[in-house]
């Protein structure tokens, strides 16, 4: 434990230090470069601000709309008949929309059910198992000005897809279902 300790704490340094060295061996202005990556990172932080802003404003509506309340009705029998417990849909609905909404159900689902249930360790498994689809083509996609998402949508839809029905199979085969 203490190597990893020492490790972790010098890893950054150590980094950073090599990086400027290599630059200066290089005769790279290693100064100037940083500032340069710095000021591009701040306009790409600015020009993300509008999708950012336009995804936040669509999962309150979705969420205040009652939407989801309804969406959960319908689907929550089916899915208890299989035995998975309902209170895991809205967090696979989420999760592909927002990270910081699902890692918030996730922790109320822990909460409220245990980290040892099956309801928790689903939700530990889901929440590790799919991506922020929506997120990451409305700002990302959004940032760079690509208008044609069409096929990645899809694309990352039927990998979310996938990833629920592979968490739910996997924590059922090694937790057992409840």
């Amino acid at each position: 434990m203490e190597l990893i300790s020492l490790i972790s704490l010098w890893l950054i340094p150590v980094l950073i230090g090599g990086i400027l060295i290599y630059g200066t061996i290089k005769q790279i202005p290693t100064y100037e470069s940083f500032v340069e990556g710095g000021k591009e990172g701040i306009k790409i932080a600015v020009s993300i601000i509008p999708y950012l802003v336009g995804m936040l404003v669509a999962i309150t509506v979705f969420r205040a709309s009652g939407a989801l309340d309804f969406l959960m009705k319908m689907v929550g029998p089916w899915v208890k008949a299989i035995g998975i417990p309902s209170e895991i849909i809205p967090l696979a609905l989420i999760r592909p929309i927002s990270g910081t909404a699902a890692l918030g159900m996730t922790s109320d689902l822990i909460a409220t059910y245990g980290p040892d249930s099956f309801t928790g360790r689903l939700a530990s498994v889901l929440q590790g198992s799919t991506d922020t689809t929506f997120y990451v083509l409305t700002v990302y996609f959004g940032a760079v000005g690509i208008k044609k998402m069409g096929d990645a949508l899809k694309v990352g839809l039927i990998a979310d897809i996938v990833g629920i029905v592979v968490a739910i199979a996997v924590v059922a085969f090694v937790y057992g279902m409840n």
